[in-house]
């Protein structure tokens, strides 16, 4: 969804309204997301681990097309957010009703890399617990651009407010990730599902009285271009922009290995608090909470430059402390690898989402933050999970798996794309009346 330059005078009632839309928001997505391999490991299916991380990254390869169409057009994008997060709810409460176990087939002797990645697992796609996911993410991906691009255009103060809204995602996520850690049965419960999906169809309801933001482009007629979000494309002219961009993308390949297998780690190497791996992974999202509150300093004390690669040197520092803490299973390396989420997340992405709000003219800011989504949640994320589910496959002999080479990896990717963007992004400081270009 596109968005309009507010007016300064603030509104009323904007900020809770959004405040709790943002909660529930990653509330939906945190009470399943990182728990689901329990569930997925005690139904006999661990072998669609990996499938399971990708339903994700495909939905959000689709959702700035269907941006493109429908959200900056056709209908205003709080009754658009409603009818998906119904929708997707339905889904995800669906899901565990299909579960059953199920086995790849043999791998082929003579299989090649291609082979291993994209084809093998293919025939899990078909599975109907994975086809409800799919169905679920396809109508939650497109509501990430959505109300991160509603929030900008409600908002007067965007790089002061939105953190403050963004802060109650944040807490969303941890409250889903606490409240699966006490069902009965914690996380290989299949009520995580039920209460994810009851709480999108809440969101679903309640969006339908959130502010009025109509579609920007609504009587003009599209383009080939605006329908594909093509047009934020332009913005990759700008050198800063597209090594953001590029690097976004291939930092998201070793973020896939925290969301897809941390919590299975965390179980293995003995770091479980209050009797489940979820409730310690909640801890990465504590932080956050903190991290977001001071975003507005570091903002003015460091800059987008500083800020984003703070955020990417986090992520090395993060899989270092996992592959050391493997021989002697150490528990504090480990808390604090998941702890340092908060500066992972905060500084990347968020900074990401706010510096391509400045870079992006008013009339395509949904295209670009749909193409941000398509870029890190989509092709990053999907290539990283299959490159982590191979890992994992690798390093894993009679049921153990050699976690000290499986983080390995992510960690020197993570180091190389930081060095990429130390040595190519430029910032264009704030000028004297004090607006920061981008």
């Amino acid at each position: 969804m596109s968005t309009n330059l507010p007016s300064s005078a603030p509104r009323s009632g904007v900020m809770p309204s959004l405040s709790i839309m943002m909660f529930l928001q990653f509330f939906v997505w945190g009470a399943w997301y990182v728990s689901m391999t329990g569930f997925i490991n005690s139904a006999g299916m661990s072998e669609l681990t990996g499938v399971a991380y990708t339903v994700a990254p495909i939905a959000a390869i689709l959702s700035p097309f269907f941006l493109g169409l429908i959200a900056d057009r056709l209908f205003s994008s709080e009754k658009v957010l409603g009818v998906l997060h119904i929708l997707g709810g339905a889904a995800l409460i669906a899901a565990p009703m299909a579960a059953r176990p199920f086995e790849l087939p043999p791998m082929p002797a003579d299989a090649g890399i291609f082979h291993r990645l994209f084809v093998h697992d293919a025939s899990a796609y078909s599975h109907p617990f994975i086809l409800l996911l799919l169905l679920h993410m396809l109508c939650y991906m497109p509501t990430l651009a959505l109300s991160t691009s509603l929030s900008f255009h409600n908002l007067t103060n965007p790089e002061k407010q939105f953190p403050i809204i963004r802060v109650l995602g944040t807490i969303g996520w941890i409250v889903g990730n606490i409240a699966v850690s006490f069902l009965p049965g914690k996380d290989v419960s299949a009520s995580q599902f039920y209460l994810a999906g009851g709480a999108g169809v809440a969101l679903g309801l309640y969006s339908f009285f959130l502010p009025h933001t109509p579609p920007p482009l609504a009587g003009t007629k599209p383009s080939i271009g605006q329908i594909l979000g093509l047009d934020s494309l332009s913005l990759l002219k700008r050198r800063s922009y597209a090594v953001f961009i590029v690097c976004s993308f291939l930092l998201c390949i070793p973020l896939a290995g925290y969301y897809q297998q941390a919590r299975n780690y965390v179980e293995e190497m003995g770091a479980v608090v209050n009797q489940s791996a979820t409730f310690t992974m909640s801890f990465g999202q504590m932080s956050e909470v903190l991290f977001m509150l001071i975003m507005p300093l570091c903002f003015a004390r460091l800059g987008v430059k500083w800020m984003l690669l703070v955020g990417m040197l986090a992520w090395v520092v993060r899989y270092g402390l996992f592959h050391l803490a493997v021989d002697d299973r150490v528990v504090w390396m480990i808390l604090m690898g998941v702890i340092l989420h908060g500066i992972c997340y905060d500084f990347f992405f968020v900074t990401g989402m706010i510096y391509v709000d400045k870079a992006a003219p008013p009339t395509i800011r949904g295209q670009a933050q749909g193409f941000l989504v398509l870029v890190t949640q989509g092709l990053g994320l999907g290539l990283g999970s299959k490159i982590i589910s191979g890992l994992v496959t690798q390093y894993t002999t009679d049921g153990v798996t050699d976690w000290k080479n499986v983080w390995l990896m992510p960690c020197v990717f993570a180091l190389g794309v930081a060095i990429l963007f130390f040595l190519l992004f430029k910032e264009r400081r704030p000028s004297r009346a004090g607006n920061p270009a981008p």
